[in-house]
């Protein structure tokens, strides 16, 4: 699983992937700071063209240069070359399509693959939907929402037994009263 394909969607387009956000202005000569969803936070610079939403307009942008700084991106975008410029820009989300995202081997999902698949237990209990996944270092966790909240950890195989796309279901190995 990775976290690259982020948990957000907007307005019911399972074709729009919400990759970060700007969250600042860095220096006098355009540069933005930049929130990245990704699994690694410079991967967020691969993807070209960003489609930016502002105002609630999504625009495509291109990226003329980008990169770490610290635990945040900084990136420069065509056409904004001020401070006074890059102020505006503070706040918009960073979309991409979701065809721009590569590939993955049988048996990889993007984390918004997963959101909304609903959850049943080998046993059958009905969990509820995974509403949004969490990355703790050690493995990602599933929050599942349904009769109450439940943090299912991913663990492929010893947790996850299944994940069927086309059902829109996962089958986990996890005790009801956890």
């Amino acid at each position: 699983m990775t976290k690259e394909n982020p948990s957000t969607q907007i307005e019911n387009e399972s074709t729009w992937l919400k990759l970060g956000n700007i969250s600042g202005v860095f220096g006098v000569k355009g540069w933005l700071k930049v929130y990245a969803n990704t699994e690694k936070k410079e991967n967020i610079l691969a993807y070209q063209p960003w489609y930016i939403e502002r105002n609630k307009v999504r625009q495509a942008v291109k990226l003329k240069a980008g990169k770490p700084h610290g635990k945040t991106i900084i990136a420069h975008l065509e056409g904004v070359d001020d401070r006074n410029e890059a102020e505006l820009w503070v706040g918009s989300d960073i979309y991409i399509r979701s065809d721009q995202l590569p590939e993955l081997n049988e048996d990889e999902y993007y984390w918004s693959d997963l959101i909304g698949l609903k959850v049943v237990s080998v046993e059958g209990d009905d969990f509820g939907v995974i509403d949004h996944l969490l990355e703790t270092g050690a493995n990602d966790v599933i929050v599942v929402k349904g009769d109450r909240e439940r943090l299912i950890p991913y663990v492929t195989g010893q947790v996850v037994k299944a994940v069927d796309l086309k059902e829109n279901k996962m089958i986990v190995d996890w005790g009801a009263d956890f």
